[in-house]
């Protein structure tokens, strides 16, 4: 039998579940489809390592989480999301056990980035203070539809011409010329430079100044938070919203391809060849390679898609090793003891050596770690005393990770922290290695573990992101959006791919629906015959 709803979601990722939530609070009926025994894509936990010991099996903390509009629109506290903190945010650890740290507490960061120049404490506090300027019109520009008209204008207005054009210029810069820019001493330097590594670019790239800048500056805003008892509590309250408006979730349910008649899709089927007919739009989140190679079919696709989608660039490849220890890790240098992410080890001229090797596909000899320390932040990780952690490093793509391999790689970067914790080795009572394969064993959409569904490089953003277009979530496709992380905005854990694909299905289906498919449609004849 065929089942009809207003809307299928393909994909119960963070971004799909928002996305159903959005269309559900729009009175919708929603059918969310996943893949694996249970939702959450990305954003999942379990004991891995040992009995008692809860792990995030890929993403962890959430700073674009709890700084989002569009989470904080769901109300998902009232559906028991609650945000824990470390008592510091972060600490980048240098190989002479010199540290820099980010608090909450902007006189505590301003005091600890003086420490490698005085001046610094000064220029720390102004650049937060632009920040708060900005905050509220720049994140409504960054996370809502594209173009974002209103919040623009209105940042312009709160700011000024003047301003908004070096805001824009930041855009464009390499983190290691922002940081020259803004601070004397290395300590500020490297809280920008270790944040835009969150990203698959170097210090030198174009365009990750703006990446460091935006995570540091919300770690000293929000922090870097973790929901109490793991990463799927947020997915757990975004289920339960779900269900609360009607929605459902079917997981073990795969979809094969979408169904489309007449350039408008109209449904899908699912790997056992069953349909679900959508009324009124079909939303995927998934990959924008997956989406239109294997869910579409190019025969529905113009050729000039087609040949800008061969251009997609995925960024790097990942390792993450989990630890369950016995006690908290012995950092030799203690502001690290209470942070709850750690950066390893390298200055500035070790991350561009870094970046180097992966943009020249060699695996870097010493690896830069980003550890989270989870007890520290979130005490129900694990048994009062001890730790749940965990470090990942990047790779290049397309290598060959068999487990001795990746053994070997594991024992690389857990020296690294040995190195900064001597007696790091013997707490460990579990370890759990994951490879490029393993995590995209979690989410198809981790392509060789590509945490970010698409390199953050400035040219596969905004308008070019996936390929050069509209940069919205309407697909070629009548009715068929696409709201996964190779959408605009991208990565992180911050819902605004999924909502932005969900009012583009209210806009479609809206009172001026009608005018709204025939801009799009012209649109995307200009852009791909």
């Amino acid at each position: 039998m065929t089942e009809t709803v207003d809307a299928v979601v393909v994909g119960a990722g963070q971004n799909g579940l928002v996305a159903a939530n959005v269309l559900a609070d729009a009175g919708w009926s929603v059918l969310v489809l996943e893949a694996q025994p249970e939702p959450g894509g990305a954003v999942r936990s379990a004991e891995i390592t040992a009995p008692g010991f809860r792990s995030d099996l890929c993403s962890a903390f959430y700073p674009l989480g709890a700084a989002s509009p569009v989470l904080r629109e769901l109300g998902l506290d009232s559906y028991g999301l609650v945000w824990k903190h470390a008592p510091l945010v972060l600490a980048h650890v240098l190989a002479d056990d010199r540290c820099v740290t980010l608090s909450r507490d902007v006189d505590e960061t301003a005091a600890s980035v003086a420490g490698f120049a005085a001046k610094d404490a000064d220029a720390w506090r102004a650049a937060f203070d632009q920040w708060q300027r900005v905050r509220h019109d720049l994140l409504e520009s960054v996370l809502r539809p594209f173009p974002p008209v209103r919040s623009a204008s209105k940042l312009v207005r709160r700011i000024g011409v003047a301003e908004t054009l070096r805001l824009v210029r930041m855009v464009t810069l390499p983190v290691r010329r922002l940081g020259e820019e803004l601070f004397d001493g290395e300590g500020a330097r490297l809280l920008f430079a270790g944040n835009a590594l969150h990203t698959d670019l170097g210090p030198d790239n174009a365009g990750s100044g703006v990446f460091g800048w935006l995570l540091g500056m919300v770690g000293q805003d929000v922090g870097f938070p973790v929901p109490e008892g793991g990463a799927d509590r947020l997915i757990a309250a975004l289920v339960r919203r779900l269900a609360d408006r009607g929605g459902r979730v079917e997981c073990n349910r795969a979809v094969r391809n979408v169904l489309i008649g007449g350039n408008r899709a109209m449904g899908v089927r699912d790997v056992h060849g069953e349909l679900v007919r959508a009324r009124r739009a079909v939303l995927a989140d998934v990959p924008a390679p997956a989406l239109y190679r294997d869910l579409v079919g190019e025969d529905h696709l113009p050729s000039r898609l087609l040949s800008d989608l061969e251009r997609f660039q995925w960024d790097n490849a990942t390792i993450k090793v989990d630890w369950a220890l016995s006690g908290k890790i012995p950092w030799t240098a203690e502001e690290a003891r209470r942070s709850g992410v750690v950066h390893l080890d390298a200055d500035l001229d070790g991350l561009t050596g870094y970046g180097a090797d992966l943009a020249r596909a060699r695996v870097p000899d010493r690896p830069f770690l980003l550890l989270g320390q989870m007890t520290t932040t979130d005490p129900a990780r694990s048994p009062e005393g001890t730790e749940s952690v965990w470090a990942y490093t990047h790779v290049p793509r397309g290598g060959r990770w068999d487990r001795s391999r990746l053994e070997a790689y594991a024992d690389r970067m857990q020296n690294v922290v040995e190195q900064r914790a001597p007696g790091f080795g013997d707490l460990i009572r579990g370890r759990c290695v994951q490879g490029p394969a393993e995590l995209e064993s979690h989410d198809r959409n981790l392509s060789e573990g590509a945490i970010n569904a698409g390199t953050a490089a400035i040219h596969q953003q905004f308008v070019f992101r996936p390929v050069p277009g509209l940069s919205r979530a309407d697909t070629p496709v009548d009715k068929l959006f696409l709201a996964g992380a190779s959408a605009h905005p991208g990565g992180a854990v911050h819902g605004a791919a999924g909502a932005n694909a969900a009012r583009a299905a209210l806009a479609r289906n809206g009172v001026a629906g009608g005018l709204y498919g025939a801009t799009i449609k012209a649109a995307n004849r200009m852009i791909y015959s």
